[in-house]
C-alpha cells in the first residue's frame, strides 16, 4: 500500500530546552587547554599551543632508544584514564549534562511529527523531498529568522537552491567550510541584519559564532549524536530565559528510527562522553616545533609543559624522546634523508632550537584539519576568495560553465593548476558541487539506546507501540504509525530484531546471483569498522580471495562471489582475545591506515605545504606520501606510524565496545540470529543502497577484475618478453649528469646557502672534503662549519685517509662501517650501533650518485673490492639498487639506485618525447597506407607473410581479402599462395561474424600466435545452440577434426540436405569452428550447384579440407602478461603508431588500458617511442621504431594511391 507524499508530512522533534541550561559553568581564571580532535571532523582549534602553559614538574633527563618501548604504551591505562578525567573535570563539567553533582534537566514537553517516506522506502517516487520544502517554507515563513542544519556540504547546496527556486527569491542562503570565510561573515550578518529570512548550514555554524536572535533550528537528517543535535538546537532562542526550539526531519523510516531516539535524548540531557585523544603524536610533533620557534627550550622545561596538557600528560618517556629524533632529523634509517629536520637537538646541553624557516612552516602548515587538496575560488582576477571546490569537481567542469556555491551562480572564467576565477552569473542556472568526504560515526552509547528503543518497540503490539510513542517520545499519530510499521516489517521479514541484546546476521542473493551476508547491528561504524576489516583477513583466508566489505552505522554488508558454502558462524564472529590482532594485521594494508598516514605526516609538518597561497594537489600529497610510507613500514616504532596506529585504533575505531560485543556473544549475553530471505529486509535495504553508492561511480570492471588487471601483469615475465633492456642506448649522458648534480647539491638551485641546508646536505650526501663542500655552497662555507662544529652538528673525521666532514648523526655508522674512530664529546645517543653499517653506507653512495661501478667505492672508501661487491649484492638482492649496463659510452657492469635509474629514465623519456613537433592529422592518413605497403609493388611470398602479419588477428570480409585487401599490398597475389601458407600449417583463419548469406569476416593468424591473440571461444550472448549445432560440437570434441562427410554420418543428417551445412556455417561465424583450408571460404562465397555422385546419390560440396574447433587451436593455458604483450605488438605493427582511438577500433578486450601498462614497459625498455606525434588525437601516442620518422616524412599527399583503398 502506498500512501500520497504529502500524507508523509515529515516533521521531527520539537525540542525545548531553557537556553540557560546550556550554559557551561565558570571555568577558572587561566584553564589548560585542550585539543580535540574529533574524527571526522577536523579539530576544535585551541586558541593557544600547550607551550604557553606555565608550571614544574622535574622530571630527569636521558636518551631512550625510540625502539624500546611497545607502541601500546600510547594507549591510556585505566588509572590514566581516571587521571585524565579527573584533570579536565572543571573544563569538561558543562558537557556531561549527568553526572552525579549535576543532574540533567528536567524533560520538556515535545511533539514530533514525521514525514517518512512510502512504508516500503524502495521506489523514489515517494522521495520525501516534495513533502519537506513546503513545510520548510512554512516554518521559514512563520518565524523571523531560521537555522536548518544539514550533515553534508553537497546537501546544504541542493537545499538552499531548491527553496530559493520555489519561493522565486532569494530567501535563504547556504552556509558551509567550503564557502570562504568573508562570504560566510555576509551571510551571517544579512541573517541579523533580516536581509533573509534563513540559513541552510552544517557544522560550520555550530561552534563560536554569534548569530545573534535565532527563533527556530531545523534540523535535516538526525545530528547523529545527541551532543551536536544539542549544540545546534542551542542556536535558537540563545537569550536568557528564552527557549531553544528545534525541529527535526528525518530522510527516511531508517533515519526516523535513529531521530526518535536521538530526540528523547536530547530532552533527557544524556550527551555522550567527551573523549580526548591520548598522546597524539602528530600533534606533539607539530606544537614542539611551534614552541621551538620561538624561543629555546632545554628538555626537561619542555617536557614539563608538554606534561601539563590532559592529551600528553601520560605520554611514556620513549614516545617523546623519539618525536625529537624525528624533528631533529636523526632517522632510523638513510632513506629518511630526504626529510629536512624541523629543530635542533644540542645533546650536550639538551637545548632545543628552532631550525631556519620553522617559524614560517608552523603558520603555514600548522592546524590539525587535513588538507583535502581543494581548489580556491576567486571573484576575478585578484579578487576575493568565494569559496573552495572539491578537486575531483574541478577535473569534471569547464571554463563557461555555472556552478553553485553558497546558493548564488558563479560562472567559472579560467581554471588555474590552483584556483578557479569565476564572475557572478545571477539568475542563471548552475551546477551543484560536490565534496568526498566521511561522516563521524554512531556513537556507542547512542548505538545501545537505539537499540534498546528497537528491542522495545518491537516486543509491543501495533496497537499498544503507537500510542506508546506518543505518549513517551511525543511522536504524533503517523510518525508512530510509521516507526511501527517499520520495525514490525523488519521483524515479519526475519522473524527477529538487531536490537542491543541481539545481531542479525541476514543473507540473500542480489540481482547477479552472487550472496550478500548483512550483518545488522544498531552499534555504529566505529564498531562495525574494525569488525569489517577482521572479517576480510578471515574471509580471505578461508576463500582464498578477496571479499568486498562495506560497513555503516547500521551494520556490515559482505558480497561472496561465486562460492560453494556460506561463511560459518563462527567464522563471522571473531574470538574477542584474537580480534586486535587480526585488525592490526588488516589495518596495516588497508585505504584507511594509509590516508591516516597522510594526515599525520602532514600534522607532523613532515610533508609541509610549499607556499600558503598556492594549492597542493591531493594526488601529489597521496604520491609523497605513499613514498614515505613506503620506507616507514620497515620501522614500526617510527612517531608517524605508532601515531597512525594510535589514530585508527582509537580515534576512528571503538575497538574495546567491538572486544565487548564479541566476549557478550560468546558469553551469549547477546543473542545471533541467522536468517535467510529472498531480497533484503527493511534494515538491511540501507546497506545495500550505501553498497550500491560506493561502486556506483566505479569503473566498468567490477573490483574483482580490476584488481586481476593491476596483478596479472608478471612484471619479471614482461621484462623476459621485452629482451634486455638496452640503457646504454637509451639513457641519454646529460640527463644523467644533470640528475647526479642535483644528487651531489652541485647544481646551483640545490646548493647550500646557510648552515642549516649545509648540516642537511652533509646527512643526504654524506662525508664530504673542504673542497667539495666549497663546490656545494654558495658562499664560502668556512664559518658555517664553524657554526655547526660549536653547535655540534657536524664534526670531521679520516675517511680513506683524507679528513672529510660529517653530520654528527652519522658517527657511529662511519665508525661500524669504515672504522673511523668519532672524535671526543660525541653524545652517546649518536654512538649506538648500527646494524648493517656499511650496506647503509653503500646505499647512500647510490642514492646520490648516478649509475657507477664498483670501484668508485672502493676508491672513495678505501675498502676491499669483495666486501663492496658482497654489499652490492645484498642491495640488491632487497632491491635497493640494479645491477646492468647503464651509462652511454661505459663498460662493464655497473650499479644504480632503483629510485634514481627511474627518476634518469624518467626525464630521459620526457627529453625524447619534447624532441618530436606533431604533425598534422592529415600526415597519418598519408602514413597508414604506406606503412602497410600498399602501391609499393612488393611480391612473392615473403612479402604477403608481412602483410598478414601486419593485418593478423583484424576481422575483414573473406571477398575483399583476396580481390581487394591483398593484391594491394602484393602485386602478384592470387589465392594459392593462401593455400600454400595454410597448408603449411603456418596461418590458420577464425569467423568473426556473417555478412550476408555468402560472406562473412575472418580473422587470419600465425598458427603459433593465435593462443597469444584469441580468447577461448564461446556463443555470442543471446546465441542458442540447436540440437543440430550441439551434435556436431560434440562430435569435433570426441574425434577431432573430420571432413564434412564425416559429420553428416555421425549426426545423422541426411544426404544432400542442406541443413548441415547451414549449421555448419552458423558455428563458423559465432568463432566455434573452423577449417585447415581456404578452399572451404571460398565454395562459402560461390556455392555450387548440387551435383550427382556415383550410385545416383546427390550431394552438397563443403569446399574440401577439415573441419574442426576452434577451441583446439589454442593452447591449455597461456599467461596474461604473454597475452598481453603479444596485443601491443600486434597493434603497434598493424598501425605504427598506437593510440587509445585505434585501440576503440580494434575492440580490444579490456580497451586501451589493457594494453596501456604494456607499452608503457616497451617505452622503458627502448621499444618504442612515446610523444605527441599527431595533432588532435590522445596524449597517449606510442610508435614502433620506425614509424616516428616515417610519420614526419610524409609531409605531401601521395599523387596516386588507387582508389582501391577505401576498403582498407
Amino acid at each position: 500500500m502506498t500512501r500520497p507524499a504529502e500524507g508523509l508530512v515529515h516533521m521531527l522533534a520539537e525540542y525545548e530546552a531553557e537556553a540557560g541550561d546550556d550554559a557551561p559553568a565558570p571555568l577558572p581564571a587561566e584553564p589548560p587547554v585542550i585539543r580535540h580532535r574529533a574524527p571526522g571532523l577536523g579539530a576544535l582549534d585551541p586558541a593557544a599551543a600547550d607551550s604557553a602553559a606555565s608550571g614544574r614538574d622535574g622530571l630527569d633527563r636521558g636518551d631512550a632508544d625510540p625502539s624500546a618501548f611497545d607502541p601500546e604504551d600510547l594507549a591510556p591505562s585505566p588509572s590514566r584514564q581516571l587521571a585524565q578525567q579527573q584533570r579536565v573535570a572543571v573544563a569538561a563539567r558543562w558537557a556531561r549534562r549527568r553526572s552525579e553533582g549535576d543532574p540533567a534537566p528536567a524533560p520538556r514537553a515535545g511533539s514530533v511529527v514525521v514525514p517518512a517516506p512510502a512504508p516500503s522506502g524502495e521506489s523514489p517516487e515517494h522521495s520525501i523531498w516534495p513533502a519537506v520544502y513546503p513545510r520548510l517554507l512554512d516554518l521559514i515563513a512563520e518565524h523571523r529568522t531560521t537555522i536548518v542544519f544539514v550533515n553534508s556540504r553537497g546537501l546544504c547546496e541542493r537545499l538552499a537552491q531548491r527553496l530559493n527556486e520555489l519561493t522565486g527569491e532569494d530567501v535563504v542562503r547556504a552556509h558551509h567550510g567550503s564557502v570562504s570565510h568573508r562570504q560566510r561573515t555576509q551571510i551571517e550578518e544579512m541573517l541579523k541584519a533580516g536581509q533573509i529570512r534563513a540559513i541552510v548550514a552544517t557544522s560550520s555554524l555550530e561552534l563560536g559564532i554569534d548569530m545573534g536572535t535565532v527563533d527556530l533550528v531545523v534540523l535535516v537528517e538526525s545530528p547523529g549524536a545527541v551532543s551536536r543535535g544539542l549544540q545546534r538546537v542551542g542556536r535558537a532562542g540563545h537569550g536568557v530565559g528564552q527557549t531553544s526550539v528545534g525541529r527535526l526531519f528525518p530522510k527516511h523510516r531508517g533515519d526516523l528510527l535513529e531521530s526518535a531516539v536521538v530526540a528523547q535524548r536530547m530532552r533527557e540531557g544524556a550527551i555522550e562522553p567527551l573523549r580526548v585523544p591520548s598522546n597524539p603524536l602528530d600533534v606533539l610533533a607539530q606544537q614542539i616545533v611551534a614552541m621551538c620557534s620561538l624561543e629555546p627550550w632545554t628538555l626537561t622545561e619542555l617536557e614539563r609543559v608538554i606534561r601539563r596538557s590532559a592529551c600528553f600528560g601520560q605520554v611514556p618517556r620513549d614516545a617523546l624522546v623519539g618525536v625529537l629524533d624525528m624533528l631533529a632529523g636523526r632517522y632510523p634509517s638513510g632513506a629518511f634523508a630526504d626529510l629536512r629536520p624541523r629543530i635542533v637537538w644540542n645533546r650536550d646541553t639538551d637545548e632545543l632550537t628552532g631550525r631556519r624557516g620553522s617559524k614560517m612552516l608552523s603558520l603555514v602548515s600548522g592546524g590539525t584539519i587535513p588538507n583535502r587538496g581543494t581548489y580556491g575560488m576567486f571573484l576575478g582576477e585578484g579578487g576575493p576568495r568565494v569559496g573552495e571546490l572539491d578537486e575531483e569537481m574541478v577535473h569534471e567542469t569547464l571554463p563557461g560553465q555555472n556552478i553553485m556555491l553558497g546558493a548564488s551562480t558563479w560562472r567559472v572564467e579560467q581554471i588555474t593548476r590552483d584556483r578557479v576565477i569565476v564572475t557572478p552569473a545571477p539568475g542563471e542556472p548552475g551546477r551543484l558541487p560536490f565534496w568526498r568526504g566521511d561522516g563521524p560515526g554512531r556513537p556507542i552509547e547512542l548505538g545501545r539506546a537505539l537499540g534498546a528503543f528497537t528491542r522495545e518497540v518491537g516486543t509491543r503490539a501495533r496497537d499498544r507501540a503507537e500510542p506508546w510513542l506518543e505518549h513517551e517520545y511525543g511522536l504524533d499519530a503517523l510518525a508512530a504509525k510509521n516507526l511501527v510499521d517499520y520495525v514490525h516489517e523488519q521483524r515479519e521479514a526475519t522473524g527477529v530484531l538487531p536490537t542491543d541484546r541481539a545481531i542479525t546476521i541476514e543473507r540473500f542473493r542480489d540481482e547477479l546471483g552472487d550472496w550478500r551476508v548483512c550483518i545488522l547491528s544498531p552499534l555504529g561504524a566505529r564498531v562495525h569498522a574494525p569488525w569489517a576489516l577482521a572479517l576480510q583477513t578471515r574471509l580471505e583466508a578461508h576463500f582464498g580471495f578477496e571479499v568486498q566489505a562495506l560497513w555503516s552505522d547500521d551494520g556490515i554488508v559482505l558480497r561472496l562471489v561465486e562460492v560453494e558454502a556460506l561463511p560459518s558462524l563462527e567464522l563471522l564472529l571473531p574470538p574477542p582475545d584474537e580480534i586486535e590482532e587480526q585488525v592490526v594485521q588488516q589495518l596495516a594494508h588497508s585505504a584507511l591506515f594509509a590516508g591516516q598516514f597522510r594526515e599525520n605526516a602532514a600534522r607532523a609538518l613532515l610533508l609541509p605545504r610549499k607556499r600558503p597561497d598556492q594549492r597542493q594537489p591531493l594526488w601529489a600529497q597521496r604520491l609523497k606520501a605513499q613514498q614515505l610510507l613506503a620506507v616507514a613500514r620497515e620501522y614500526p616504532a617510527f612517531p608517524i606510524i605508532m601515531e597512525t596506529y594510535r589514530a585508527c585504533l582509537q580515534d576512528v575505531f571503538d575497538l574495546p565496545a567491538l572486544v565487548e560485543l564479541l566476549g557478550r556473544v560468546q558469553r551469549r549475553e547477546i543473542r545471533v540470529d541467522e536468517v535467510e530471505t529472498p531480497s533484503p529486509s527493511p534494515f538491511a535495504r540501507s546497506l545495500v543502497f550505501a553498497y550500491v553508492a560506493a561502486n556506483l561511480y566505479e569503473g566498468d570492471a567490477p573490483l574483482a577484475e580490476r584488481k586481476a588487471q593491476a596483478l596479472a601483469l608478471d612484471r619479471q615475465l614482461l621484462r623476459e618478453l621485452l629482451g634486455h633492456e638496452e640503457l646504454r642506448e637509451l639513457l641519454d649522458a646529460s640527463v644523467i649528469d644533470q640528475v647526479e648534480a642535483e644528487l651531489q647539491g652541485l647544481a646551483e638551485d640545490r646548493q647550500a646557502r646557510h648552515p642549516d641546508a649545509l648540516h642537511d646536505l652533509l646527512r643526504r650526501v654524506g662525508d664530504l672534503s673542504d673542497q667539495e663542500l666549497a663546490a656545494r655552497c654558495a658562499q664560502d662555507p668556512a664559518p658555517w662549519l664553524r657554526v655547526l662544529d660549536r653547535s655540534r652538528r657536524a664534526v670531521t673525521l679520516r675517511v680513506a685517509g683524507q679528513p672529510r666532514w660529517i653530520a654528527i648523526e652519522d658517527a657511529g655508522l662511519y665508525r661500524d662501517a669504515l672504522g673511523c674512530l668519532p672524535p671526543p664529546g660525541v653524545p652517546d645517543a649518536f654512538l649506538q650501533d648500527v646494524p648493517g653499517a656499511l650496506d647503509a653506507l653503500v646505499a647512500r653512495f647510490a642514492r646520490t650518485h648516478g649509475p657507477f661501478v664498483a670501484t668508485t667505492v672502493t676508491g672513495r672508501y678505501a675498502l676491499p673490492r669483495a666486501q663492496v661487491d658482497d654489499a652490492l649484492q645484498r642491495l640488491e638482492a632487497q632491491g635497493a639498487v640494479l645491477g646492468g649496463e647503464f651509462r652511454p659510452g661505459g663498460q662493464g657492469r655497473e650499479w644504480c639506485d632503483a629510485e634514481v635509474l627511474r627518476q634518469i629514465k624518467r626525464r630521459t623519456l620526457a627529453r625524447l618525447r619534447g624532441e618530436i613537433a606533431p604533425v598534422e592529422a592529415a600526415a597519418l592518413g598519408r602514413f597508414l597506407p604506406a606503412w602497410h605497403g600498399i602501391g609499393e609493388g612488393r611480391r612473392g611470398l615473403a612479402a604477403l607473410e608481412d602483410a598478414l602479419v601486419q593485418l593478423e588477428g583484424h576481422p575483414l570480409s573473406y571477398a575483399e581479402l583476396e580481390s581487394v585487401i591483398l593484391p594491394a599490398r602484393v602485386v602478384d597475389f592470387s589465392p594459392r599462395m593462401l593455400d600454400e601458407l595454410g597448408a603449411t600449417g603456418w596461418l590458420c583463419w577464425v569467423g568473426r561474424g556473417a555478412l550476408g548469406k555468402t560472406d562473412g569476416r575472418v580473422a587470419l593468424y600465425r598458427r603459433e600466435r593465435v593462443g597469444q591473440l584469441l580468447d577461448p571461444p564461446a556463443p555470442p550472448e543471446g546465441v542458442t545452440l540447436e540440437a543440430l549445432h550441439e551434435s556436431i560440437l560434440g562430435h569435433l570434441e570426441r574425434r577431432g577434426a573430420c571432413f564434412q562427410v564425416e559429420l553428416q554420418t555421425a549426426c545423422g543428417v541426411a544426404t544432400g540436405s542442406d541443413e548441415l551445412r547451414e549449421a555448419l556455417w552458423d558455428l563458423v561465424w559465432w568463432g566455434l569452428v573452423t577449417n585447415d583450408t581456404f578452399a572451404a571460404l571460398r565454395a562459402h562465397g560461390r556455392p555450387t550447384p548440387r551435383r550427382v555422385g556415383r550410385g545416383g546419390r546427390a550431394s552438397a560440396s563443403g569446399g574440401g579440407g577439415r573441419w574442426s574447433l576452434v577451441r583446439d587451436l589454442l593452447p591449455p593455458e597461456v599467461d596474461p602478461t604473454t597475452r598481453a604483450h603479444a596485443r601491443a605488438v600486434t597493434l603497434l605493427e598493424r598501425h605504427g603508431l598506437v593510440t587509445r582511438e585505434a585501440a576503440a577500433l580494434e575492440e580490444l578486450p579490456g580497451g586501451f588500458s589493457a594494453v596501456y601498462r604494456v607499452l608503457k614497459a616497451m617505452e622503458e625498455a627502448g621499444k618504442v617511442r612515446r610523444g605527441y606525434f599527431v595533432e588532435q588525437l590522445g596524449g597517449a601516442q606510442f610508435a614502433s621504431p620506425g614509424a616516428v620518422d616515417r610519420i614526419r616524412s610524409v609531409r605531401a599527399p601521395d599523387s596516386d594511391l588507387g582508389s582501391d583503398l577505401g576498403s582498407d
